[in-house]
């Protein structure tokens, strides 16, 4: 930043301001000619008008008005800032426009932070049942990591939330200021591409001294924190070599698909490529998997900082379901 010497700082802090109301008011006279007349319109007292008049005259720092003509005409200067007071006004009345424009086009529209796991595979199905049997719902998807998809609820960023919850890793969200509702549940399980005989490339539990390719969540991921649950609780220890890394599920299924390792994913993130056989699971039924259940949240009505009734609305439905 530049330096700037004390007197100018000075200056800058004691500029005048000027505001609407006088711009408002030397656009009347200019159309009346009238002081008395103006102020009127305006409905404030004449000398009231006038002190108006004077303070935005002192704030341009020349006359505007030449007050020796009746009917009053501005001066050769009071015409030229005429036209750039009607440009100001006529910016400032678009610029209101459009921000109600705004706030009115958001009103009914429902924004959801969702993880991005979930914003590719679970969002859609959901959001498509839901309109089915509640009708359409205007909604902005933010698709963020699941820290960052909270704070977007706590900061009053967001409408919902729709995220994976787990005994293990509970999300920090304090029951007194958000509630919850469960939307279902899914499997996060080890899935890979299967070789000519059908079989998985790569499989869980592995024999000794054979260390399988791993595809893994970013560390700190919340999925990464529920795969290293599933390793620790498993029947046996594997021996797994982490070749890969990302904090999107969808990063880890492109690798698999591929035939690069072995990947975790969430249940519905695979539906499509199981049913083509594009992926297989890479575990016995029931063996390292741990079911996650979706829920739904919202910071309570007592709470809110920005309630709509479209969201009250659904919600409510979700309730009565």
């Amino acid at each position: 930043m530049a330096w700037v010497q004390p007197a100018a700082r000075l200056r800058l802090a004691t500029l005048p301001r000027v505001e609407t109301k006088w711009l408002e008011d030397f656009v009347s006279l200019a159309e009346t000619r009238s002081f008395s007349r103006s102020a009127q319109l305006r409905h404030v007292t004449q000398p009231a008008f006038s002190r108006r008049i004077q303070a935005l005259e002192a704030w341009v720092g020349v006359d505007l008005v030449d007050r020796s003509a009746y009917p009053t005409r501005l001066t050769p200067a009071g015409e030229t800032f005429h036209a750039q007071a009607l440009e100001v006004l006529d910016s400032l009345q678009a610029a209101r426009n459009m921000m109600r424009a705004h706030q009115q086009a958001g009103h009914d529209t429902i924004e959801f932070a969702v993880p991005h796991t979930l914003a590719f595979s679970f969002f859609p199905h959901w959001l498509m049942e839901l309109k089915q049997r509640f009708g359409t719902v205007k909604c902005r998807l933010i698709a963020l990591n699941v820290h960052d998809a909270v704070m977007h609820l706590t900061e009053g960023s967001c409408d919902l939330l729709i995220a994976y919850h787990h005994a293990s890793q509970p999300l920090p969200l304090a029951p007194e200021r958000y509630e919850m509702m469960s939307l279902g549940s899914e499997t996060l399980a080890p899935y890979a591409m299967p070789g000519p005989d059908g079989q998985p490339l790569f499989r869980l539990p592995t024999s000794k001294r054979v260390r399988v390719p791993f595809l893994s969540y970013a560390s700190g991921a919340y999925l990464a924190r529920l795969v290293e649950q599933i390793l620790k609780h498993g029947d046996q220890p594997v021996e797994l070599d982490a070749i890969y890394e990302t904090d999107m599920a969808e990063g880890l299924k492109a690798m698999a698909l591929e035939g690069h390792g072995l990947a975790f994913l969430p249940s519905s993130s695979v539906s499509q490529e199981l049913r083509a056989r594009r992926l297989v699971p890479a575990a016995p039924a029931g063996r390292y998997e741990l079911t996650m259940e979706v829920r739904i949240y919202r910071e309570r009505p007592e709470h809110a900082r920005h309630a709509k009734a479209t969201t009250e609305a659904v919600w409510n439905f979700l309730q009565q379901r």
